[in-house]
């Protein structure tokens, strides 16, 4: 259940984020809401993997430069992952497309940013023991 709301949160992250950015382009504009709707869900669905499967894997062989970066090298990595979630889109006939890099890297800082404020609003970023503590208290 977790997982789905975290899938939830990052396509509405990826949506408002294609609306900001002109140098990024998710699904087709002269699609259907609902074909609008299902392909930002399954892009969504693709991050969200990439992230449980690779990110973790990236993020250890990463680690002294991350140390040395004083952890920005973490928006590299994020960067890095959404440019994996658009290929790996494109192979499935989605489309996440980034003009550059840069659009890519203010991407993740964005989605990031996003994710973690409704994460924050809608308690999905607490864990199960943080929420049975609260609520003894």
């Amino acid at each position: 259940m977790r997982f789905l709301g975290h899938v939830i949160v990052t396509g509405l992250a990826l949506w408002v984020t294609a609306l900001i950015l002109p140098g990024m382009h998710l699904g087709d504009d002269s699609a259907t809401i609902l074909t609008q709707v299902l392909t930002i869900a399954a892009i969504a669905l693709i991050l969200a993997l990439i992230n449980t499967i690779v990110k973790p894997v990236l993020s250890f062989l990463t680690f002294p430069i991350t140390c040395v970066t004083l952890g920005l090298f973490q928006l590299v990595i994020n960067t890095v992952m959404l440019l994996l979630t658009s290929w790996v889109s494109g192979l499935f006939g989605l489309t996440l497309e980034f003009e550059t890099f840069w659009w890519a890297l203010l991407a993740g800082i964005i989605i990031g940013i996003l994710s973690a404020i409704v994460e924050a609003v809608t308690g999905l970023g607490e864990d199960r023991d943080d929420r049975r503590h609260a609520a003894r208290d």
